[in-house]
């Protein structure tokens, strides 16, 4: 089976094997502007040490999982030496990174039952991943544990899920997966689900159905942060309509200045400040950058299909001779997604969820923030735009914290009033059973 990602994996190897596409070798260059000596750069290196980059989606634990000589086995890699991937314990230090909540993502085309089982992996995997290291990352399940890790010097960790295919239509086993610790869940994933339509598919709910819009409120209950990157626009307005609480976009981008479906409309935007929500700003090559996604987008679906990562590198060469040479998403690209978000939702209503997935080469990596270790390049070009400490403070975390807080007071009154919801996807929505693979309905 060809998941996205498996795809995605295969279009980074190809992609580093033709590394020079463009005239120019793949490597990590210093941000633009900077030197070892740029001010901006100290600035930004001593801001994140001191207020903690909380970053909200990370795949590492995904990449562990289909390591090809070692997959599930945390004992073949030691996260405390610096690697070539694009995330380990001294890279996350050098990015100044605090909070880490990592992705216990699972494909959307699973069955039901194999979804929740490799969820089940996926959540165990990520919980050894984090007690393995003691003394550099410490679980955590809410703002209160998050200041207790971080005030301990370690990295606070928590799980987000990546598709609520894997509640397998049932508010029970939603219940289940945040007693292990799941703090938020993004709604669906590539695939449209039974009850939340994907950006990524076509759409059969006009955004959510009634058992949908029962998961909001029952996450809201619960505590547990509604995630609407990967759904559709209408799924977006949908669950603004129905929340009682700020919800997140773990990873998404502006839709304004990269016309991608993953990204986040301005009509959206707007209702983010009425919401108290906040957009975590994606650092994917093709959903920051114009040029790369034009001249990628009839690319992609052939790679998608390329056997290997050899029949890729081909398909990339061709499409060059065709096509040009292939554009570069850079740093810049990044911060201009990150002030469009400000300038429409507001400075209280952005952060940073940066998705990095162990890709490699230009056509999936930004110029400039090649790994978790370049955070504060980001930060510096900010600060040479004019941003103050106060809304970087804001950006690094301090909005993300601030909805987090606020699901956990509404969670808390919800309680005293709501007990835990029966209802069915049969009874709401007319019967669906415990779930459907895409292609199957």
């Amino acid at each position: 089976m060809i998941t996205p990602r498996t795809a995605v994996a295969r279009v980074a190897a190809a992609s580093l094997a033709v590394a020079t596409l463009g005239g120019a070798p793949f490597t990590a260059l210093p941000a633009q502007g900077a030197t070892s000596t740029d001010t901006s750069l100290r600035r930004a290196r001593a801001l994140l040490r001191e207020v903690g980059l909380v970053d909200t989606h990370n795949d590492l634990p995904w990449v562990l999982r289909l390591d090809p000589t070692h997959p599930m086995d945390l004992t073949a890699r030691d996260l405390r030496t610096r690697g070539t991937g694009d995330t380990d314990l001294p890279k996350l230090r050098d990015g100044g990174v605090g909070t880490q909540f990592w992705s216990v993502y699972v494909p959307s085309d699973l069955s039901p039952l194999n979804a929740m089982r490799a969820q089940l992996e996926q959540i165990d995997l990520t919980r050894r991943l984090i007690a393995r290291y003691p003394r550099d990352l410490g679980f955590a399940a809410s703002t209160a544990d998050i200041r207790r890790v971080r005030a301990s010097g370690r990295i606070a960790s928590l799980l987000g899920i990546e598709g609520g295919h894997v509640i397998a239509n049932s508010l029970g086993t939603l219940r289940a997966y945040y007693d292990l610790g799941v703090r938020y869940m993004t709604l669906t994933h590539f695939h449209t689900t039974d009850w939340a339509d994907a950006a990524t598919d076509a759409p059969r709910h006009g955004g959510l159905s009634r058992f949908g819009k029962e998961v909001v409120r029952e996450m809201n209950r619960l505590g547990m942060l509604v995630d609407i990157s990967h759904v559709s626009p209408a799924a977006m307005s949908a669950v603004l309509d129905v929340t009682e609480a700020p919800v997140i976009f773990s990873h998404s981008s502006a839709r304004t200045l990269t016309d991608h479906v993953r990204n986040v409309p301005d009509s959206i935007l707007q209702r983010m400040a009425r919401n108290g929500g906040v957009v975590q700003v994606n650092f994917v090559t093709v959903f920051v950058s114009e040029p790369l996604r034009r001249w990628s987008e009839g690319l992609i679906p052939q790679l998608q299909k390329a056997p290997s990562a050899s029949d890729a590198e081909r398909l990339i060469r061709e499409w060059t001779v065709t096509h040009g040479p292939m554009p570069r998403a850079t740093l810049k690209d990044v911060a201009d997604h990150v002030e469009h978000i400000r300038r429409v939702a507001g400075i209280d209503h952005v952060g940073i969820g940066a998705d990095f997935y162990g890709a490699t080469g230009p056509m999936n990596v930004v110029e400039g923030i090649e790994d978790v270790s370049r955070y504060p390049a980001l930060f510096a070009e900010l600060i040479r735009r004019g941003w103050s400490d106060a809304d970087l403070r804001k950006l690094a975390g301090g909005n993300v914290l601030r909805v987090f807080a606020e699901a956990e007071r509404v969670a808390a009154r919800l309680q005293r009033t709501r007990e835990p919801s029966t209802a069915t996807i049969e009874a709401l929505d007319g019967g669906k059973g415990p779930g459907t693979p895409p292609g199957h309905h």
